[in-house]
């Protein structure tokens, strides 16, 4: 089953995608909220990305405080959620992510890329953060949104 992933942030959500297995996680794309006029335009052109890809089901990153709680970014995250649900008919997952910037911050330095490239791909690195530990889990301990 092909996965795509959804790293969101209010100025740029990061987009990885699977291969057709759901095996192995890809950086896809960066979506910039500046490049769009509004909010509805953004989450458009969002929808239109996911779908593009052809996935099969959709894994979104929850931020949780390092204490496991909700924060107001979770709740950002849970709104932005219900809203692609309502534009894509696919099955939609929840992935708590832990350090997924940080730790793809990492990656990109190890990987040897300059600081402005690092900027550049870093929410697409996190989203693969994300649906690789999505795809490491057995079906049965993934979290439906």
């Amino acid at each position: 089953m092909k996965f795509v992933s959804v790293d969101y942030g209010l100025a740029r959500t990061g987009l990885a995608v699977s291969d057709p297995d759901g095996r192995m996680a890809f950086p896809l794309a960066t979506v910039r909220l500046q490049d769009y006029t509004d909010r509805k335009l953004f989450l458009a052109a969002l929808t239109e990305k996911i779908i593009e890809t052809g996935a099969e089901a959709v894994v979104v990153g929850l931020p949780l405080t390092q204490d496991g709680k909700e924060s107001l970014t979770t709740r950002q995250v849970r709104n932005v959620t219900q809203r692609l649900k309502r534009r894509i008919p696919l099955p939609f997952y929840y992935m708590v992510e832990e350090l997924s910037s940080e730790e793809a911050w990492a990656d990109l330095r190890e990987a040897g890329l300059k600081m402005r490239k690092r900027k550049a791909v870093l929410d697409q690195q996190a989203a693969v953060r994300i649906l690789s530990s999505f795809l490491a889990l057995a079906p049965q301990e993934r979290s439906p949104a």
